[in-house]
């Protein structure tokens, strides 16, 4: 169970590790170097699954991503509110879902090394909050809302 300013650390931390992830995603040159690095590194690993290579429109769905994950990431750095953590967690359940399909679909095996983090960060956002949401406050404080 987090305190309220526990909690509030936490949604900032995840924000800060999705912007130092996500932010080579943003723009056309930045992920045609993070992919090179991915291909090399999951090369030298000789890890299964592949990494191939982008088209126009791949590169085009990786930069949205990329951009819209940044902006939420700073979001959650300058305003880490409970409410945006819970989105958070269900957003990580949702990418968590689409990198396992991923992975049962041949790609690289490099993404397991995300959908871990994904799914740590998920849990640890969806832990009750003490004195929030119908759970019981401290004796002699009001609740935190």
């Amino acid at each position: 169970m987090w305190t309220t300013e526990q909690y509030r650390k936490l949604v900032r931390a995840s924000g800060w590790y999705d912007l130092l992830v996500t932010l080579a995603f943003a723009t056309p040159w930045s992920f045609m170097a993070l992919h090179g690095l991915l291909q090399d590194t999951a090369l030298a690993l000789h890890l299964p699954g592949s990494l191939p290579p982008f088209e126009p429109v791949h590169m085009l769905m990786a930069n949205l991503m990329g951009s819209i994950v940044c902006v939420w990431a700073v979001l959650r750095i300058r305003d880490p509110q409970q409410a945006f953590g819970r989105y958070d967690a269900v957003g990580r359940i949702l990418f968590a879902s689409w990198q396992l399909y991923a992975l049962m679909h041949g790609a690289t095996a490099l993404i397991g090394v995300t959908l871990f983090f994904e799914l740590a960060w998920c849990v640890a956002q969806l832990l009750p909050v003490k004195g929030v949401a119908g759970n019981p406050a401290p004796a002699g404080r009001a609740p935190v809302v």
